[in-house]
């Protein structure tokens, strides 16, 4: 077997899987304020830059099913040496672009290359290590997505503060050679997944159309209404597609994903609306009240104002790393959920905020947004064997992009056309992003108390050696459906004696 130098060093691949992640990310949260700036140099109307971020949005999607698929009949490690040179590349025609097509080709493969990189490293990151290194690389996780999103509106800020764009993006190009560089020296060959495994092309196919189409439609937004023919049907064709995927990875014998068992089981179904509802709702408390904002501050103030999400992602990082091994794992998404919800009703108490309401209503939600997604993506994972939790990744993090970056611009259009002043818009969806908030964490808690589900410790140990999942999921709504067993007395054959149990 071909190794690196720095083969099976955990400090060394945990410092490439930062480096490939946090640079895409990042620019993504700084890309607001440097927008003009980019459209200036390269003659981009603002129409054509809000479609550059919708396709770099839907080649992140999609990458999380292609990394899948790769996965199962392409040796593993060598592929991800592949992500990683592209990301390179990428970076290197984003910073060098000279017209608008050579910065969307940069910027679309630099998307597909982050959650490629994503589903191929972190998972091996994660089981790969003995049990004791577990909890640092949540710690990791969670502050490369979470961190690099709530630093980019300062790093965004800074860069246009000095009126250009180009310094930004070639030191992203350099951070990715870097991860390049470190993917080399770890290099450890392993095998294809699982050559047996049947190439899905129609699941590669679906999730490409859905995204592309759906955040094609969502980014007609910046120059055409809701109801245009350019915006909806792109946008509802999408989502109906990305539907279509999910029910025929439900129904398949062999699917690449693993849509049934984490949907017909309670405590992954929980996570996933709350990873949901938490990346939706997170877009009002930060994307929408940074735009009134700016007609009054500059970027760089902007930023500041921001920065106190960043102390709120540090803080969730390690308080995950704290609970990971706990029953108070199940709970922390909750608790994320709250102080999503009182940062944002924080944000509506003034539109634009002031300063200091600013700073506590961005700490808040910093917390809360830390404290959900990761976690429960988590949450969803223990719940499935170790070997699957590359899929359960993907899926998560295919519905996770669609919430998070297409809501963005519907939320934006609703605020500028649902009234005529920015600011009353803004409040009105702030008003609904508070409602989503709080709609996830009573859907998440409900689908525990109806399907019976036990917060208990994981079992990490079993987990990272493959033996069982972390710990035991009921069926989703178990505890309605045996209920009705007992009162109708109907044939007992196939319920579980722990469903029972849980009446």
């Amino acid at each position: 077997m071909r190794q690196g130098p720095l083969a099976g060093r955990y400090p060394a691949v945990a410092a490439m899987v930062m480096l490939a992640l946090i640079p895409f990310l990042a620019l993504s949260a700084a890309l607001e304020p440097l927008t003009p700036i980019i459209s200036s140099e390269l003659h981009m109307s603002a129409q054509t830059m809000s479609l550059s971020s919708g396709l770099g949005n839907a080649a992140y999607a999609v990458g999380t099913v292609l990394a899948v698929q790769f996965a199962q009949h392409l040796p593993q490690r060598r592929i991800l040496l592949g992500y990683a040179l592209l990301l390179v590349v990428g970076s290197v025609l984003a910073a060098g672009a000279q017209d608008a097509g050579m910065y969307i080709a940069g910027h679309v493969i630099q998307g597909l290359c982050t959650s490629m990189l994503l589903i191929a490293a972190v998972p091996p990151l994660a089981i790969g290590f003995p049990s004791e290194r577990f909890r640092t690389t949540v710690v990791i996780m969670n502050l490369c997505i979470f961190g690099a999103v709530a630093l980019g509106p300062l790093i965004g800020g800074v860069q246009a503060g000095a009126h250009g764009w180009r310094p930004l993006f070639w030191i992203v190009a350099g951070v990715s050679l870097v991860a390049l560089v470190l993917a080399v020296l770890t290099f450890e060959d392993a095998p294809p997944a699982n050559l047996d495994s049947p190439r899905d092309l129609p699941a590669i196919g679906l999730a490409a159309v859905g995204c592309f189409a759906a955040f094609l439609g969502a980014s007609e937004l910046t120059s055409h209404n809701f109801l245009d023919n350019r915006v909806i049907l792109p946008l509802f064709g999408g989502l109906a597609a990305i539907v279509a995927l999910i029910v025929y990875q439900f129904r398949a014998k062999h699917p690449l994903l693993t849509v049934r068992t984490i949907f017909t089981s309670a405590i992954p179904v929980a996570g996933v609306v709350v990873a949901l509802c938490a990346a939706a709702a997170a877009i009002s408390a930060t994307a929408l009240t940074a735009n009134v904002l700016s007609e009054k501050y500059s970027p760089v103030h902007i930023g500041l104002l921001y920065l106190p999400e960043l102390g709120g992602a540090v803080i969730t990082a390690v308080a995950l790393g704290l609970v990971i091994t706990r029953r108070a794992m199940h709970y922390l998404p909750l608790v994320g959920m709250l102080f999503l919800a009182a940062g944002i009703a924080i944000f509506i108490i003034e539109v634009p905020a002031s300063p200091g309401l600013a700073l506590l209503g961005s700490g808040l939600a910093g917390v809360g947004l830390g404290g959900t997604v990761a976690p429960a993506l988590f949450v969803a994972g223990f719940s499935v064997p170790a070997a699957n939790l590359q899929r359960v990744f993907a899926i998560v993090e295919l519905l996770r992009a669609v919430a998070a970056f297409m809501v963005a611009p519907i939320f934006f259009h609703f605020a500028a056309t649902v009234t005529d002043n920015i600011n009353d818009g803004t409040t009105i969806a702030l008003w609904v992003g508070l409602g989503i908030a709080l709609a996830g964490a009573a859907i998440g808690v409900a689908i525990y108390v109806l399907s019976g589900a036990r917060p208990v410790a994981p079992d990490i140990e079993g987990f990272l050696q493959g033996l069982h999942p972390a710990w035991y999921s009921p069926p989703l709504f178990d505890r309605i459906r045996s209920a009705r067993v007992l009162a109708t007395g109907d044939s007992m054959e196939g319920v579980d004696e722990r469903d029972l149990h849980s009446v």
